[in-house]
């Protein structure tokens, strides 16, 4: 029989060190759908709110907004500022999901990292390096694997999962502009092109 206190602790834990998925983490999952109530309560304290959704399976502490009339506390969860090639592969992430989903009856997309090089080459400026190329989308999808957004399968290390919690991360909104946004990746695109020329 499990410690009710010690689950409380690592649910808590868990979720401070950052996301907590329903897969592979069951156990924990299983804690925080129990703890649920427990959970929020004792985050509210430090101004966090806890973000749950049970459907796609996934949770992670925000930032909670001062009320009308309530001194704003301290961050105690940090705003990421991402580059630009970070942006860009969430962006294209959230579309092949939105496709996924359309199209799909499956509720896990894989996607190899040889689709991921080929989806960024599309935005990324030519280059003569094609392995230092290789080398920054290599980086880049580290950084979003890190970040929680991808999830490398298990003994497939080229296999990649898509998290379905970029979906909170990346709204609806957000998508709708994501031809105007990839319009803007282009020109930037075109001018690392135009630029690196000038310079030989």
């Amino acid at each position: 029989m499990s410690d009710p206190n010690n689950d409380f602790s690592v649910v808590l834990i868990s979720l401070m060190k950052g996301i907590v998925n329903r897969e592979p983490d069951a156990n924990v999952w299983q804690s925080l759908l129990a703890l649920q109530a427990r959970i929020r309560d004792h985050v509210s304290i430090l101004g966090l709110e806890l973000i749950l959704d049970e459907a796609e399976g996934y949770a992670y502490l925000r930032q909670r907004p001062a009320g009308e009339g309530e001194a704003a506390l301290p961050r105690l969860v940090a705003r990421r500022q991402l580059g630009y090639p970070v942006s860009l592969l969430l962006a294209l992430l959230r579309k092949k999901l939105a496709e996924f989903d359309a199209t799909s009856g499956e509720t896990r997309l894989i996607i190899s990292r040889e689709a991921i090089v080929e989806l960024m080459q599309l935005f990324l400026p030519d280059t003569v390096n094609e392995a230092r190329l290789l080398d920054q989308i290599d980086s880049h999808i580290n950084k979003v694997v890190e970040l929680g957004f991808l999830r490398r399968l298990r003994g497939e290390p080229d296999q990649l999962e898509v998290r379905r919690i970029l979906k909170a991360f990346v709204d609806a909104q957000w998508l709708a502009e994501f031809d105007a946004r990839l319009s803007a990746y282009h020109d930037h695109a075109a001018q690392a092109i135009s630029g690196s020329r000038g310079q030989l």
